[in-house]
């Protein structure tokens, strides 16, 4: 909340999502309204469809009320209805890395707005090799953004992704 970027350790189940979205939706509302063709003002970026699912239902049941919106982008499905969400007009998008880069390549979203970025299970993206990917989705956004990195080890290159994208941090270990 005091606006500073995160490293945060934390085990499967340990409440990570609401964690990461409740803080999201103040700084969503605190933020102008978005204007046609503007892309997000948060940016949750998952390994997995699974995953990208799970946080996209604790974004709906927190953001309803207060009329965040949210997309979840990802591959193996679609990509009509989520172009459609992303064209429209969204808060928060959740991706997993190579569909957000197919959507923006096709400029059918941009990150100009994105001033909150979450990582969640980096571990697990450095694993499945997106380190690429994360890089250049990293390129296109702000510099005055927040970063949050989930994560349930803290293996050496995941210290040295938070070294290269957070600068300064604060460590959280739950």
């Amino acid at each position: 909340m005091s606006g500073c970027n995160l490293v945060g350790i934390a085990k499967t189940g340990s409440g990570k999502t609401l964690a990461f979205i409740l803080p999201a939706i103040v700084h969503i509302n605190n933020q102008p309204p978005l204007q046609r063709g503007d892309g997000p003002i948060a940016l949750v970026l998952a390994p997995t469809r699974e995953l990208a699912q799970q946080i996209q239902t604790v974004a709906n049941d927190f953001g309803s009320s207060v009329y965040v919106r949210n997309t979840c982008i990802f591959g193996g499905a679609p990509k009509g209805k989520q172009a459609n969400d992303l064209e429209r007009g969204v808060e928060i998008v959740i991706a997993t890395p190579g569909r957000l880069l197919d959507f923006l390549a096709t400029g059918i979203t941009n990150l100009r707005r994105c001033t909150y970025l979450v990582l969640d299970e980096a571990d697990r993206m450095l694993d499945m090799g997106f380190e690429p990917q994360i890089r250049k989705i990293l390129g296109q956004i702000r510099p005055d953004r927040q970063i949050l990195m989930w994560s349930a080890t803290w293996p050496k290159e995941v210290r040295q992704l938070a070294e290269d994208f957070l600068g300064s941090y604060i460590q959280v270990c739950i």
